[in-house]
This record gives structure tokens, sequence and C-alpha cells, in this order.
């Protein structure tokens, strides 16, 4: 079973470059501590505010990864290049970014530059279906929270396979279907699907099973749903907060069914979150 947007054409790259209906990237992203992904908390008593709970989730992708020194990996939609920053900072390993988003392209180098970075950073436009990379061009390669916004994500997993060298780490950032699945929460999916580009969703066994038919063994999943699921709460706040910059050219549905498709994240039990790890035999 894989739930994606039916009958929406959900364009990843203007909701990136800030040129789609609700144009929310930018407006948001100082609020949200730079990230534009989730956060992890440890428990319901866990106040920390988002930059620091998206930077623990960063953290634990880093953990996923255990990049070794002089290693060079593939960061596969990589954003605006804070978490490659983060990994950077944190490894003396080097970081190639590709996005389908031209201006997450600019603010990554922008970003990089500055933090005097750039001379182990890359940030390239590329379709993660179809990488410009030859063969073993990798020693490792890491996804947070872009592989849903791929069409063909079993496609994107073997051009990953292919791209990468033998016992190569891979981790994974994702969201999946929980079961069982009740009417309502299908519904609830669907929309979150159909609001935010999620061109795919499916229960874990058969994202798992992708991983194995492209040579990926001895794999690991932390399911972190509960860890992470405030963030729809707290980011829905944030949105209403700027809500009337948001509200331009008779956009207000969109910018109302964002806002509620977030708040559902937190309260759709059917929703879950994964961290993958996994070795390219």
């Amino acid at each position: 079973m894989t739930v994606g947007p039916s009958g929406v054409n959900s364009d990843v790259a203007h909701f990136y470059n800030g040129s789609g209906k609700v144009r929310v990237a930018g407006r948001i992203r100082d609020r949200w501590g730079g990230n534009l992904h989730n956060g992890y908390w440890h428990d319901a008593d866990d106040d920390a505010p988002p930059e620091v709970a998206t930077d623990r989730l960063t953290d634990l992708m880093i953990e996923r990864l255990a990049p070794r020194p002089g290693q060079r990996v593939l960061d596969i939609g990589c954003g605006i290049g804070k978490p490659a920053a983060r990994l950077l900072r944190a490894h003396p390993v080097d970081v190639v970014g590709i996005t389908i988003s031209e201006r997450q392209v600019e603010q990554a180098r922008t970003g990089a530059a500055e933090a005097g970075l750039a001379d182990r950073a890359t940030f390239e436009y590329a379709d993660a279906m179809r990488m410009p990379f030859p063969d073993d061009s990798f020693d490792g390669a890491w996804a947070l929270e872009s592989m849903f916004h791929i069409p063909d994500r079993d496609r994107a997993l073997a051009e990953t396979a292919r791209v990468l060298r033998p016992n190569s780490r891979l981790a994974i950032a994702d969201f999946v279907l929980r079961t069982p699945i009740s009417e309502a929460g299908m519904r609830a999916v669907q929309r979150i699907c159909e609001t935010f580009g999620v061109h795919s969703i499916s229960p874990v066994d058969e994202y798992l099973a992708q991983l194995s038919s492209h040579g990926f063994a001895d794999v690991d999943v932390l399911d972190i749903s509960d860890n992470v699921a405030r963030t729809g709460t707290l980011l829905a706040d944030a949105w209403e907060a700027v809500r009337d910059q948001m509200v331009e050219n008779g956009n207000s549905a969109e910018v109302d069914a964002m806002i509620t498709a977030t708040r559902d994240f937190s309260s759709t039990p059917e929703f879950g979150y994964v961290l993958v790890s996994a070795t390219l035999g």
C-alpha cells in the first residue's frame, strides 16, 4: 500500500523556491531555527525550542551515517545546506548536496561560504532519480526528509546504490504509514500528501523491501514518530502567526489548508516517522 497525491500536481521545486501558491519557506525558516525539517523531543516534559530539537534530529542522522575522516558524502535533497554544515563541523568529510530547487542551491552555496565550509561543500541542481555522478562516487549518503518528495522512490534508491561504493552507509529520515489505518486517518494522510508534495508514503515493510532489492543490508529502523509529532503543532502555530503575510492573490484557502494539514501531522497516529540506516553490500 502506497499513498501519494491524488489529482494534484504537487510542484516541490516551486514550494522550496518560494514561487508556489503559498510562499512559506523564507518566512518561517528563522522562526524554525534555520532548519526546515522535524524536531526531536525526548518526552512530553522536554521543552526544547525548535532550533535545538531540529539540530538533535540532524545529530541522530549523523550518528546513523557514522562518517569516517576523508569520506565523500552525498546529501540527497540538501535544502539550504544547514544539516550538511552541521555534519561538516562535526566530521572531516566532504559533502555534495543535490536539490531540485535552484533557490536552495544558491542559498546553500552562500551559507557554506559564509561559514567557511565552501572548500568541503558542493551544492548542485540535480534530480535524485537521474544523478549526474559516475558509479562508485561516494562513501556514504543521507536523505533527510527528501525521499517522500521524489515521484519514484524506488528509482532514487537504485540511483543511490549506483553512486555509492560497496560497504557505504545510507541514512534516511522519512515518513511512513503506521498500521492499522482507519478511514479518517487515511483521509488525513492524503491531505498531508497533497498539501506538501509527499509523492509516496508506505508501511515500513515496503520501504525495507525496496532497500533490500537494491543491495542494502544490515538495515536498522528506529520509529521516532512520537518524538517528532510535536513538530506539526508548533509549526502550525508558527505559520498562523505569519498567516497574514502568506495570504496573497486570493490564496487564503490554500494557506488555511496548509495549516490544517500541518496540525494533522501531530494528531494522526497513522502518519509515522522513522530513521533508517543500511549498508550497501
